[in-house]
This record gives structure tokens, sequence and C-alpha cells, in this order.
């Protein structure tokens, strides 16, 4: 289960729940939200598809407490494509 809150303009935070329950600060900039979505989307919903796709891929146990969605990339290089895809 994923839940989202918004903080403030640009930090949110997700509760991940699967095995066990954790806890992330993500901050995301107008900038890299309109990039990825192009506005068609909400913030919310290109988070919890960014969660998703990260799921696919490690246990919500290995990903990052604090990070800025930009970030993504630098780990896996076909994130922005595919997110745009979903």
């Amino acid at each position: 289960m994923i839940v989202i809150s918004k903080i403030d303009d640009e930090i949110f935070e997700v509760t991940l729940t699967k095995d066990s329950t954790t806890i992330h600060r993500i901050t995301l900039s107008s900038k890299f939200y309109k990039k990825l979505s192009n506005s068609k989307i909400s913030e919310i919903e290109l988070i919890k598809k960014t969660f998703e796709f990260l799921l696919e891929r490690e246990s919500n146990e290995s990903i990052l407490k604090e990070f800025n969605l930009e970030m993504i990339e630098n780990y896996f290089p076909e994130y922005p494509l595919l997110i745009k895809k979903m």
C-alpha cells in the first residue's frame, strides 16, 4: 500500500506498507514534475507511479528514506522514459 501526503510545495511523505512499513521524504520540484508529466497527472499520482516503478525493482526497505525524484535516473536510467509512458 502506498500513502502519500503533501508536506509543502515540493516535499511529500510516502508511507509504504508491504512486508514492513517504511516512510520516505520526497522532493519534487515543479520543473521536474512538468518535465515528467506535462501536468497531465497530479504530483501525487506521479509519486505513486514512481514508487510502483521502484517497488518493481527493489523492496521498500531498500528505497532511500529521503531523496529527490530527479536522483532516480542516476540509479535507473530508464526511469524518465518509462514513467512518461505510465
